[in-house]
């Protein structure tokens, strides 16, 4: 396995990190690994709510309405 050193930390993220482990009975070490691994390899899930809610605003309910053909048209599904 590969150590990894993170400098510069400001102390309140250390602070919040060592609590955030005494909370769960970790090590701050141990905490870190499992903050990483979670974010880094198991990513969070959307749900699809979320994703709609996400798509932008792009224009007027009827830009999308749907239109009869006109008679005489080919059916291109047939």
């Amino acid at each position: 396995m590969a150590d990894l050193v993170v400098r510069n930390l400001d102390q309140s993220i250390v602070e919040a990190l060592k609590r955030r482990a005494a909370v769960r009975g970790r090590s701050a070490e141990a905490e870190h690994r499992l903050i990483l691994e979670q974010v880094l390899l198991h990513p969070a899930k959307r749900t699809f709510a979320e994703i709609l809610a996400s798509m932008p605003d792009v224009g007027r309910d009827s830009d999308f309405e749907r239109t009869e053909a006109a008679e005489g048209a080919d059916d291109v599904f047939d």
